[in-house]
């Protein structure tokens, strides 16, 4: 028999991971789709209601916040992701998620897992949450997690473990931390569900969980030989590379790396998804020209730091102590 009593259900988001999750299952997964916001809502709906026995119009989502850090409004302009960000914030204000943004520094990003570890904190005092749904991965949640415990909130941890090679060929992990699932009360391996290794769940479950893709002619029927993997010699640049930033076309699209023509080599250059810098690789096409600087991995020839022309930001000025210096050698 179903238990009727209302569950209080709040998710809180590490964004930094969830994005980094949600770019694995686009660019290198075999699904090369994005997580759905609403579909990974539904999903959690349903895996509460039938882990705790009721029905899931019983199983309600009452607060959901994203945490993450974000770069201020001028250079976000500067790289064209700002565009890009605002839909995504579209997308999290129709699912009714509150949004908690950190600034990002020169050093990174920082304070986002104390911010939302004493916000989880005082929402659940407040508001008591029956099941507190975090999706993260760092061991630093692990106070939060037993402070929760104590006060007899049940924890559930999205967390998803899975490796694939770079742009080098280099095998790249991510992994959730054993301590943190160990401590927690639901914990749910995301991968294995989606890799179809939980007998509990059947494909149409899984895809739910992922945006529909949407067929982009020419961009996901090419073999490495038709892409003509790293051009078509493997012999030393005609001209030497220019400095500073160069322009080349996309000729060739596969699924999560592509190749672009330019007019002091004579092979195409890889570029890798990643190298992208406020640009999604979906929506890239065939004959579009961007701009990248000239680099090498371990293959050889590449091509970094791309973006679409004029979007690079320009270098920051020398600080006020080398421009005194500098006018003082110029006095010399």
């Amino acid at each position: 028999m179903y238990d009727s009593r209302l569950l209080k259900v709040g998710i809180f988001y590490d964004g930094n991971y969830f994005y980094h999750v949600s770019n694995y299952y686009c660019y290198a997964h075999e699904r090369r789709a994005r997580l759905s916001i609403s579909g990974l809502h539904e999903f959690i709906r349903r895996y509460i209601s039938k882990i705790e026995n009721t029905d899931s119009k019983f199983c309600q989502i009452v607060d959901c916040h994203y945490f993450r850090g974000r770069l201020p409004a001028m250079e976000a302009n500067a790289r064209q992701i700002l565009l890009n960000e605002r839909m995504f914030d579209d997308i999290l204000m129709r699912e009714g998620v509150v949004t908690h943004y950190l600034p990002v520094t020169r050093s990174g990003e920082k304070g986002v897992d104390v911010s939302l570890s004493l916000e989880v904190l005082e929402l659940t005092i407040y508001k008591k949450f029956d099941v507190v749904v975090l999706i993260a991965s760092d061991g630093d949640y692990v106070p939060l997690v037993r402070k929760l415990n104590s006060l007899g909130t049940r924890v559930m941890v999205l967390g998803w473990d899975f490796e694939y090679l770079d742009e080098n060929g280099n095998p790249r992990y991510t992994a959730t931390s054993t301590k943190m699932m160990n401590e927690v009360t639901y914990p749910v391996r995301m991968h294995k569900i989606i890799d179809g290794q939980d007998p509990q769940f059947d494909e149409s479950d899984v895809s739910s969980m992922f945006v529909a893709p949407s067929y982009r002619e020419d961009k996901s029927f090419y073999s490495e030989d038709d892409l003509g993997f790293y051009g078509t010699t493997s012999a030393a640049p005609a001209n030497p590379p220019p400095e500073g930033r160069c322009t080349g076309q996309i000729l060739q699209l596969k699924n999560g790396y592509g190749f672009l023509g330019t007019d002091f080599s004579n092979k195409n250059l890889f570029f890798f998804w990643e190298d992208l810098e406020g640009l999604d690789f979906n929506e890239l096409v065939l004959g579009e020209h961007l701009e990248f600087e000239f680099g090498t991995n371990e293959r050889g020839e590449c091509a970094r730091h791309i973006t679409r022309p004029g979007c690079y930001p320009p270098p920051a000025p020398a600080p006020a102590e080398e421009s005194v210096k500098q006018d003082e050698q110029s006095e010399l």
